[in-house]
């Protein structure tokens, strides 16, 4: 395993506690009254992993900590989670229950999830993500993005890959509740691990839905 980079060392502030407030009182006021706290034990962590991991894994953005309500019944303010995701194809989040990391594709458009089924109907490039997935699997990551019933048309219902062809996207990921791990640089060893398990499935989606 190759060794992270630069000076993250975990989570060891009092992230919990933020993240349990803003859950009870998710409000400009309670954020604002918390700030310093969100700065140093919640974002300042999450930079340092991110500057650890772009050596390997390139730039990665960022969550705002504030939630986009234009179109959501619930007018929350702020999320209770951090996340960031990586131009590689790696995300990970945290919240006051555990950490999460994860790969693949979230968002597709039209035409990315028309090249998506084709490639998964196409015998070579499907059974290569078959392989993909069962790897991703034996591992212990959850795989997601099944979300439509049947088998979309033209494809037949009785398809070999018909339970892939029934993805909208295609993602993996694995949570671990919060241990005394996570104040340590085992936090990032996990992610950066996680990540790399995924590059096979990043590599397989960006020669497919890139371009």
């Amino acid at each position: 395993m190759l060794p992270l980079v630069g000076s993250f060392a975990g989570w060891k502030g009092d992230f919990q506690g933020f993240f349990l407030g803003l859950a009870a009182n998710n409000s400009k006021a309670y954020f604002e009254a918390h700030r310093r706290q969100y700065e140093q034990d919640v974002k300042a962590p999450m930079l340092a992993l991110l500057a650890a991991l772009e050596p390997e894994f390139g730039p990665a953005r960022l969550s705002r900590p504030n939630r986009d309500i234009r179109f959501s019944h619930d007018k929350s303010p702020y999320k209770t989670n951090v996340y960031a995701d990586a131009r590689s194809g790696g995300y990970v989040a945290l919240d006051a229950d555990g950490l999460v990391a994860a790969g693949g594709r979230y968002m597709l458009d039209g035409p990315q999830l028309q090249r998506l089924r084709q490639a998964i109907a196409s015998a070579e490039s499907g059974e290569q993500l078959v392989a993909i997935v069962a790897n991703l699997s034996l591992k212990g990551y959850e795989i997601h993005g099944e979300e439509l019933k049947r088998v979309p048309p033209p494809f037949p219902a009785d398809h070999p890959r018909g339970r892939l062809l029934r993805h909208k996207r295609v993602i993996y990921s694995k949570r671990w509740e919060i241990g005394p791990w996570i104040a340590t640089a085992e936090a990032g060893k996990r992610v950066a691990q996680a990540w790399r398990d995924g590059q096979d499935l990043n590599t397989w989606l960006a020669a497919r839905l890139d371009g």
